[in-house]
């Protein structure tokens, strides 16, 4: 979803129930909101007592009474000017204070959701409309919290106590306003939703230019390898002469638009003081009585234009928490936060066995990734898993964390069904390093204690001497302090890698999973790496995902996944006695490559 298309939904009974959903947010506020609530109902009476006072001023002067009902009404409007200005402070003040405070928690609780939602939901959303909820989505609640609903019920106030101002001022005239003002109004409010249409247009089409910008300018190696900078350069200058036009043919509209509006509103205006100056002539109504009407015209008139704005605002508000709320319906994971200590009933020893295991994607529900496997892991035991890229090697590893719930069959660790441990304090024992190496863009202090927030300075340059780290950690200036860059880009691949694993020691987990952890290091970082990974290795059950089968000779057990099914497993020396099998084919493969 592009950032200037935000969401706009019809006002439903369920877009209006999950609107008053988001007010439990508000709930803790309530008194702040109330009184600002007063605030606002005062400053909206101030404002509808203002015309009428002035009205009441041009009778007392027609009247000739210059003195004293003159300094008394001239004394009630500067108290009514005053009491609106004080009041209309004290409402902002209070309605702005209620926002952030609301939007800050609403802020939080949706973050704290998210993070707890399973991976699935990941997988099937996209990062950028993620953060356009938290970001955009918010933004817009928060302008509608703070000004638009106020002004929706200021302008609600308005219409309802002008018009009945109206009424008792002159029945005659209303009457005779109310057929013309409304219906140049709503055509205002046709027209400019006409022209709002182009707006539209515009904002897609420069969202269209600056993804153009942004994706050639994130690929622009490719761009440059493939020598199209002109075609680049063509397709961006065809976007821009696009908005170009659109503009301008919006231009002519606006301009047919505030010709209409200058007529049209300014015409009603003149008709309503034509018709009041007839039933002035006639003795129906007062000189300060049709000034007061002409004024409350024009406030109705200009505050029913007004609640279009409003009324599009409110419908992206119900449009905004539909979408938030879709979000906090999914059942977040069964998440505890962590003591110190796991408890009795959590602690794994590492004795592993996957029975009878079946498990398909749930955004691929139709296609098994994996079935019925069987393997038995003892505690402390080395074993591989190998096979072809996409045989589901990193599915059980997943699904060992976790992050996946299996449909068919059983993990067990220590003979006790996976999912009646504790999710957290099971993951807690668990460490991954894979391939792909994510580092947070801090420093290399904060990405190691990542394994343990807690941790000691010593603990941290004791981990990182483990996995290799130290020696070029300690050749930085800033030591510890050294700031990776985003995804860690300032450092190389095997430096983030011995990163990860001084992590992974940190963490002192029971069980250990390596994905593909050296497939794409030089010779030389390899070797640090690999070292670093032995040494991780001992005291631990050990999963390794290898496609260089030379760094899993010495593995208990080898277990070879082909399209989701175990093919065959043992030690090297028994499977390399297999003629036939697929095993003794990669490996003979490697070696002759």
């Amino acid at each position: 979803m592009s950032k200037y298309d935000i969401p706009k939904k019809k006002i439903t009974k369920e877009g209006l129930q999950n609107a008053f959903k988001l007010y439990r947010f508000i709930k803790p506020y309530r008194i702040e909101y109330a009184i600002g609530l007063f605030f606002l109902l005062g400053a909206s009476i101030a404002s509808l007592a203002f015309p009428k006072l002035l009205g009441d001023l041009v009778n007392s002067g027609n009247k000739g009474n210059l003195s004293e009902d003159l300094n008394y009404i001239g004394l009630l409007l500067v108290i009514t000017l005053l009491v609106q200005s004080i009041f209309s402070y004290f409402r902002t003040i209070l309605f702005v204070n209620v926002t952030e405070k609301t939007l800050a928690f609403l802020r939080q609780h949706t973050y704290n959701h998210l993070i707890k939602l399973p991976l699935k939901f990941f997988e099937q959303r996209r990062v950028g409309e993620l953060n356009s909820r938290i970001s955009s989505d918010i933004s817009l609640l928060q302008e509608t919290l703070t000004t638009t609903l106020a002004e929706f019920l200021r302008q609600i106030l308005i219409i309802v106590g002008g018009i009945s101002l109206l009424v008792i001022t002159s029945l005659k005239l209303t009457l005779f306003m109310l057929a013309i003002v409304p219906a140049i109004v709503l055509l205002s409010v046709v027209f400019g939703r006409f022209i709002r249409r182009f707006s539209k247009q515009v904002q897609n089409e420069v969202a269209e230019s600056n993804t153009i910008v942004e994706e050639t300018l994130q690929g622009i190696q490719s761009v440059k390898t493939f020598t199209n900078e002109h075609f680049e350069i063509l397709r961006y200058k065809k976007r821009t002469e696009e908005i170009a036009k659109i503009g301008m043919k919006s231009g002519k509209y606006r301009g047919a638009f505030s010709a209409f509006l200058i007529s049209g509103l300014f015409g009603a205006m003149v008709a309503v003081i034509w018709k009041g100056s007839i039933l002035l002539s006639e003795g129906t109504i007062d000189a300060g009585e049709l000034f007061s009407f002409v004024i409350y015209s024009g406030f109705i008139g200009g505050t029913i234009g007004g609640l279009a704005s409003v009324f599009t605002q409110i419908q992206r508000f119900i449009g905004a928490t539909e979408e938030l709320f879709e979000i906090f319906d999914i059942d977040e994971e069964p998440l505890a936060e962590l003591n110190q200590h796991i408890q009795s009933e959590d602690i794994i020893h590492g004795d592993i066995e996957i029975k009878n295991l079946t498990f398909a994607y749930p955004t691929r529900p139709d296609e098994e990734v994996l079935q019925d496997i069987n393997i038995a892991i003892k505690k402390n035991q080395h074993i591989a898993l190998v096979g072809t890229s996409g045989s589901g090697k990193t599915t059980i590893t997943t699904l060992i964390l976790q992050l996946h719930r299996h449909q068919t069959g059983q993990i067990l660790f220590d003979g006790r069904d996976s999912h009646k441990f504790n999710l957290s304090s099971l993951r807690q024992q668990i460490s991954l390093v894979p391939q792909d190496i994510f580092l947070f863009g801090g420093t290399i202090r904060e990405n190691i204690a990542y394994g343990k927030t807690n941790a000691t300075e010593e603990e941290i340059i004791d981990a990182a001497k483990q996995a290799n780290a130290w020696e070029f950690i300690d050749r930085f200036p800033d030591k510890l302090e050294t700031i990776v860059g985003e995804r860690g880009t300032q450092l190389s691949g095997g430096q983030r890698q011995r990163i990860a694993i001084a992590r992974a020691v940190l963490k002192n987990p029971k069980i250990l999973i390596l994905d593909e952890a050296t497939s794409s290091l030089d010779s030389e970082s390899e070797r640090l790496v690999q070292d670093a990974l032995e040494k991780l290795m001992v005291g631990r059950t050990s999963i390794v995902i290898a496609h260089r089968l030379s760094t899993i000779r010495n593995a208990d057990q080898i277990y070879v996944i082909e399209r989701g099914k175990l093919i065959e497993h043992g030690t090297h020396a028994e499977l390399m006695q297999n003629t036939e099998g697929i095993y003794k084919n990669l490996s003979e493969l490697q070696y002759t490559g």
